[in-house]
């Protein structure tokens, strides 16, 4: 059994999860092996790019139903950036694109609130977290902390009892979620310094 396995669909910064972890003494494999997925004791899901690409590609390796009952299992589960949005149920980017389905809610573009200045878009930097619930991947990491963000879309959670964290970019908007073993970060932790390895070192001593 692989103890953390990150998951290989094709697209996002692997490597700089792996070396991020391996930085804090942990191992992690890199493979697009379902059945790894399906054995693994922890999973992280990294993405960079276009929702409906990232979903496809998680099909087309028959990731998705492996990854579903991992997550249904209870199992610990981290998904960073397009990893979180593509949880949800639904995305807006470039056209409407079925999600996988395991939160309520949609994936929507930034867009400047009525009246006020023009936002620019992708939200890119270092941005500050304001902690909404307790989650164990957060312990040791102070509320107001800067992480590290570069997105155009946003999560809609229908249930807001699944933000664990919020951050201001014209207006507040969900960056991080919990549910049970289940957590997500809009933010990049492994290029987000010492809260970001803060982050990840609680998530693989879960």
């Amino acid at each position: 059994m692989t103890n953390l396995l990150i998951i290989d669909y094709g697209m996002g910064n692997l490597r700089s999860v792996q070396k991020a972890v391996e930085h804090l003494g942990f191992q992690a494999a890199i493979s697009d092996d379902p059945a790894l997925a399906a054995s693994a004791g922890r999973i992280i899901l990294p993405g960079v790019g276009a929702f409906a690409d990232a979903m496809a590609c998680l099909a087309a390796k028959g990731l998705v139903e492996p990854v579903r009952a991992f997550i249904r299992e209870g199992r610990p589960f981290l998904g960073i950036c397009l990893g979180l949005q593509m949880l949800f149920e639904e995305s807006f980017e470039d056209g409407r694109h079925r999600g996988l389905g395991i939160l309520e809610g949609t994936v929507e573009r930034f867009a400047p609130p009525a009246g006020g200045p023009p936002l620019k878009v992708p939200h890119m930097g270092w941005n500050s977290i304001a902690i909404r619930r307790p989650a164990p991947v957060l312990e040791g990491v102070p509320d107001g902390s800067h992480f590290y963000f570069v997105h155009s879309y946003y999560v809609k959670p229908a249930d807001a009892s699944v933000i664990a964290a919020e951050t201001d970019y014209g207006g507040p908007f969900t960056s991080m979620i919990r549910k049970g073993n289940l957590f997500a970060t809009q933010f990049h932790p492994e290029k987000s310094q010492a809260c970001g390895l803060r982050l990840l070192g609680n998530f693989c001593r879960l």
